[in-house]
Order: C-alpha cells, then sequence, then structure tokens
C-alpha cells in the first residue's frame, strides 16, 4: 500500500478523529463515514456535563482505573497521557483547568468549540467526511459496504480503522450493530454489557412516589472490597449517579454470578459509629423518631426514609440496630440499567484478537479502537483518555504496518 491509496476510518467519535489525525498530518489521505448526520455526537452530549476531558491524579493511579485492560492501555495511555491530551487541546485554542476532584474540563466547560476546532484543522489537513454513511460489511471482495442516502455503496480501500464505539447511547451512533459484522469474519466478540449505569432496585411505593429524583450527597458506598466516596441519586426505579457509577463493574458482575448484588451505604461517613450510637441514644423526650434523628444527626429526606426500606417499624425502635444501619444500610440490587442508558459499556474486541498495532489478526489491515475494544473504566475522564490514546495508538499502529511490505 501507498500513502496515495485511501484509507477509511469508520466511525466519527473522539478514537476515529484522533486516528485521522495521526494519519492525515503525514499526507495519507483519510475519508472518515458515519451512520449519523455529523460527527463527535457522543462526545457533544458529554460535554452537556461540562466534557470531562481526563483526570490529574499521579500517573500510577490513574492506570489503577482500567482494572484487568491496565496491561494493554497503559502504554497507549503512557504515550498520550493526561498531560499529553491537555497540552493537544490547548493547540486547539483549548484551554482547560483542573477541578476541586482532580477531573480535567475546558475553561468554557463546552464540547462543542474543542470538536469545532478539531474538525477544521482535520480538514485543513485533507481529512474528508462522508456522513449517513452506515457501515454493513464486507462483500466478498473484501470492499467495504455502506448504506447510503443514495443507496448501497461498494468501496475499495488500502485500509481500515474502525471506531465504531460500544452499544451506550444508540441514539448518538453507539449501536453495536458492528458486533455482528466482525463475528462472521470469526472475531470473537466479549459480549457488550452496560457499564458506569444504574441499578434497579424494588422501592416501596411511598418511598418512589415521595423520593424520586432527591440526591443523596455527602454517603460512602461499599461493594466488598471496594469502597468510595460521593454522591448518588434516587429515581423510580433504580439508584444511579457518580458513586454508584464507580462501583457499576463489581456490582454487575455480581448480579451475574449471584442474582442480585448487596449494596452497602454509610449515610453519615463523617461520624464514627459510636458518635452515631451515642446521637440516637441521647433523650428526645416528647419528639418523634423522625425529629430526633433530623435535631440529632441533621438526617431528613430520602436519607431519613431510606432506613424505613429496610428496617421494620419495631426495628427503628431498636437504637443499637439503628446507628448499625445508618453505617451500614444494605440496599439489594437486582438489574444493572439496560445497555442502552448505560454511560458506557464494557465487552468488544478483545486485545488477544489484536497485534502490537491494534490490528485484527485474522483481518490484516483492519484496525481497531476506542470503545470497541474490550475495556471499561469509571467516568471522571478516563473514559476519553483512553478513547483518544487509543486511537492515537491505532493510527501510529498503522503507520508501523504501512512501513512494512505486504503482499
Amino acid at each position: 500500500m501507498n500513502k496515495a491509496a485511501p484509507v477509511a476510518v469508520i466511525g466519527g467519535g473522539p478514537a476515529g478523529l484522533m486516528a485521522a489525525e495521526v494519519l492525515a498530518q503525514v499526507g495519507i489521505r483519510v475519508d472518515i463515514y458515519d451512520a449519523m448526520p455529523s460527527v463527535g455526537r457522543k462526545l457533544l452530549m458529554a460535554g452537556k456535563g461540562g466534557l470531562n476531558l481526563t483526570h490529574a491524579e499521579p500517573f500510577a493511579s490513574f492506570v489503577t482505573r482500567y482494572g484487568t485492560r491496565r496491561k494493554w492501555l497503559e502504554p497507549m495511555l503512557e504515550a498520550f497521557s493526561p498531560q499529553s491530551l491537555r497540552a493537544w487541546a490547548q493547540e486547539l485554542g483549548v484551554e482547560t483547568f483542573v477541578g476541586t476532584s482532580g477531573r480535567v474540563f475546558p475553561q468554557e466547560m463546552k464540547a462543542a468549540p474543542l470538536l469545532r476546532a478539531w474538525l477544521h484543522r482535520l480538514r485543513k489537513q485533507g481529512v474528508r467526511f462522508h456522513m449517513r454513511h452506515r457501515w454493513l460489511g464486507w462483500d466478498e471482495s473484501g470492499a467495504l459496504r455502506f448504506a447510503t442516502p443514495h443507496g448501497e455503496q461498494i468501496l475499495y480501500v488500502g485500509a481500515t480503522l474502525l471506531a465504531l464505539g460500544g452499544g451506550s447511547w444508540p441514539q448518538l451512533g453507539s449501536d453495536g450493530r458492528w458486533v455482528a459484522l466482525l463475528t462472521r469474519r470469526g472475531i470473537p466478540i466479549a459480549p457488550l454489557r452496560p457499564s458506569n449505569c444504574g441499578f434497579d432496585i424494588g422501592w416501596s411505593e411511598h418511598f418512589r412516589q415521595r423520593f424520586s429524583g432527591e440526591p443523596l450527597k455527602s454517603v460512602a458506598a461499599t461493594c466488598g472490597t471496594l469502597h468510595q466516596r460521593g454522591e448518588c441519586l434516587i429515581t423510580e426505579h433504580d439508584i444511579e449517579g457518580g458513586l454508584i457509577y464507580a462501583l457499576s463493574a463489581p456490582l454487575r458482575d455480581a448480579i451475574e454470578t449471584n442474582g442480585h448484588a448487596m449494596l452497602m451505604l454509610d449515610l453519615l461517613p463523617d461520624w464514627t459509629a459510636e458518635r452515631v450510637q451515642e446521637a440516637i441514644a441521647h433523650p428526645r423526650g416528647s419528639r418523634s423518631l423522625s425529629s430526633h434523628l433530623a435535631s440529632r444527626l441533621g438526617l431528613k429526606g430520602a436519607k431519613a426514609n431510606l432506613l424505613r426500606e429496610v428496617l421494620s417499624a419495631a426495628q427503628m425502635q431498636d437504637a443499637q440496630r439503628l446507628a448499625q444501619t445508618l453505617k451500614q444500610l444494605p440496599l439489594r440490587l437486582t438489574a444493572p440499567r439496560p445497555l442502552a442508558e448505560a454511560i458506557s459499556s464494557a465487552g468488544g474486541v478483545p486485545f488477544e484478537e489484536l497485534d502490537a498495532n491494534l490490528m485484527l489478526r485474522k483481518l490484516p489491515g483492519v484496525f481497531v479502537a476506542g470503545e470497541m475494544l474490550d475495556w471499561e473504566a469509571p467516568t471522571g475522564g478516563y473514559l476519553l483518555s483512553a478513547c483518544f490514546a487509543s486511537g492515537r495508538a491505532a493510527g501510529n499502529g498503522f503507520l508501523s504496518w504501512l512501513s512494512q511490505p505486504h503482499p
């Protein structure tokens, strides 16, 4: 293959755009194909919450967020680190800052300016965009098939880079249809599963109607040996939010193994168990228990009423049992929310199916990047960091492959 032969990047999210940039910078002709009317839709949606680009914690801690896939992702993240990502954004004219939690955001707290500047630079580098082109796989000759507004089109290219996302937020383009296309070509795929998601709970009708939409602030959660502090949200059917997302992988895995998962909530993480016990034991006179808990512990609203979801009326009068439950309130989770509602997905193309260039061993000339790969990470900038880094790694891997002789 030579530089004049076109390269198809299928998928216009961060990983695909980053791979295209790496290739275009050295003069390779790149065409980006996407099923949606415009690229970067999930990136723009993420930007509605401030666009958490990456995280500023020490790299040694940063890479632990990728769990069992760390050994594959760490070299990519070293090559395009959180600091590199911030420098790259600055080159586009987008200044970033570190929030109080260590998360990194653009100064404007928006995704649109970054995406706009990036697309402008890519077009100047010669990258061409083909919207409303849904990839249908390959024909018998190995050519790419696309469904377009003008009917099916066949495309012969020198190489292909796939960055089609996972299976979450399908309305934005990541619908997982590619799974069947690769399976037909003999590529085993780890099933796509919800990650960074909420979990179903059988709330009582009273609790559901009265407290749906209310946040639980300043709480801590434990799942097995994992402990996390933050806040979450009560909804009509589930519990969700950053605190829950951080534990979603072990919670989901426990449900798959046992049919349910137990989440332990500490409603008063700043209080010792002894202090809670003393506050409850304080004489309350004619005050109701609810008034007593509000007065002595600041406990009210959803927090106070969560107790009644797990304790009987008699148990509520047991001061020791009440204190224990405030520090370890058990919630039985029955199922993760559907994949379409999840922030991200686990599963995808196993790294074992790829060579060091992120090329499929069974399909020479086909590279994979982004959330199509089998990894997961919590929110906090870790998701976008790995998408950018894997896109860059796949682009560089392609260049390495290109420098070698091929039949």
